[in-house]
């Protein structure tokens, strides 16, 4: 298996085995050096069979683990940083339960860069090739594994917490739909602690519900509940929580580019933007851009992936940043998305504005409508940008100042995927279906 950009991922047993999970946890300790790995994971069924494997692994070569039990991403990136040592995190996020899925965190919490992930490939290759064993540690050089689930999720709550900085949400009626994943009971526990009436869903995990018709990729139960209760607010989170969507009281979705939108005012307003820059990726939407240069923010772009969002955070020394699907990276506190965190200062800002989420995110930015569509090809042409320019720059010329045109291969399936954002829905469908017939001619 090789990494993609947030580590590596695959059916369970299937193309994610056993043996290359133990591979995987020797040639960490190798590459990612350390004592200690820490690991958490999901509640998908295979992540207890992937965990023992890969910390087996890790013991090996005489590191010592520590099972975090089931805890968000996040909280995985965070003890990283707390405590110095590297650490993994076994899920796959928003796909389904079959798959499962590894992703690393070098030491202070941070993902790997593609030379270390390479180099990570490169020995996992090794170590499954050759079957004799090296000079591997014995006695007591070998490597223990230590259970510490309940001190390790204490911890994270209290990181999460502080960011109220002593206020609470007392009086908020938030709903919760922890996509029966990592979230299922750290979150409620978060947002009573910090005083807020919770109604929770998705959260009655069974190893194989994970991300089933709940969650930040099934919000319409969400939506129906927030509306059914009354509530001020409902936050929807995926499998291992690293990300997060809103839905306001009128039961409307709220997405990460809105979200990003409403914490950069909310910190620029109060001198905490560093720089008054925001970083996002070039799939959020025009209005975000447009919203940001009205609140006289600054907004850099990466590509797709929140962890090209934290390399320019970490680049350009930057507070905030994130994806239009939901993670956003609040970089004083934790260097990964972090749904959990995200929704908490969202819920803090209503509270400390007295503003509805929707009045927040109207005036944070309005939406431009966005079609995107894929065009499957059995072969891609290599100069298919060339063959392509010119029906690029008709559709950029027509639409001016008032839309945006984005062609992106896939690089993991035969995709091109072709964005467009227009001032009507209808327009940006006309030209959507211009460009996607000008690629599939092209291609021919």
């Amino acid at each position: 298996m090789q990494f993609g950009t947030d580590g590596v991922r695959g059916v369970a047993n299937a193309e994610l085995t056993v043996e290359f999970a133990t591979a995987l946890g020797r040639a960490a300790a190798r590459v990612l050096g350390g004592t200690r790995l820490l690991i958490g994971r999901d509640t998908r069924r295979s992540g207890t069979m992937l965990e023992a494997a890969l910390a087996a692994g890790a013991c090996a070569e005489g590191v010592d683990v520590e099972l975090l039990g089931v805890v968000p991403t996040p909280a995985v990136a965070i003890l990283s940083a707390l405590d110095g040592h590297p650490s993994a995190m076994i899920s796959a996020s928003h796909n389904p339960f079959a798959d499962n899925g590894i992703k690393l965190f070098a030491p202070g919490g941070f993902k790997l860069s593609d030379a270390v992930q390479h180099e990570l490939e490169a020995e996992v290759a090794r170590l499954r090739s050759t079957p004799a064993p090296h000079d591997v540690p014995t006695g007591a050089r070998v490597g223990a594994i230590h259970h510490v689930e309940g001190s390790a999720t204490a911890r994270y709550e209290a990181t999460v917490l502080d960011a109220l900085e002593g206020r609470n949400l007392d009086g908020l009626v938030v709903v919760l739909d922890c996509a029966n994943g990592s979230n299922s009971d750290v979150a409620p526990e978060v947002f009573r602690r910090a005083g807020a009436q919770v109604t929770v869903i998705g959260d009655r995990p069974n190893g194989i519900n994970i991300n089933e018709a709940t969650g930040s990729t099934h919000p319409e139960r969400l939506q129906a509940e927030v509306v059914r209760l009354g509530a001020d607010v409902g936050f929807a989170y995926d499998g291992d929580a690293d990300r997060v969507l809103a839905v306001d009281a009128s039961g409307a979705l709220v997405d990460g580019d809105h979200l990003i939108a409403v914490c950069a005012r909310d910190l620029n307003e109060r001198g905490r933007l560093t720089k008054s820059t925001v970083v996002v990726t070039v799939m959020s939407n025009l209005g975000f851009r447009q919203g940001m240069q009205r609140a006289g923010i600054e907004v850099l772009e990466t590509q797709v992936g929140d962890r090209y969002v934290f390399e320019e955070i970490e680049r350009a020394g930057l507070s905030l940043g994130g994806e239009q699907s939901g993670h956003l990276i609040f970089r004083d506190i934790v260097t990964t998305g972090d749904g959990l965190l995200s929704s908490l200062i969202v819920a803090d800002v209503m509270r400390r504005s007295e503003r509805t989420l929707a009045e927040l995110a109207g005036e944070a930015m309005q939406r431009i409508p966005q079609v995107l569509r894929n065009v499957r090809l059995s072969r891609r042409p290599s100069d298919l940008n060339e063959r392509i320019a010119p029906a690029i720059d008709a559709a950029q010329a027509e639409l001016g100042d008032a839309g945006r045109v984005l062609i992106r291969p896939s690089g993991t399936e035969p995709l091109v995927r072709v964005m467009v954002e227009a001032p009507t829905s209808e327009a940006a469908d006309r030209i959507a279906g211009d460009l996607c017939r000008a690629i599939e001619a092209a291609a021919d």
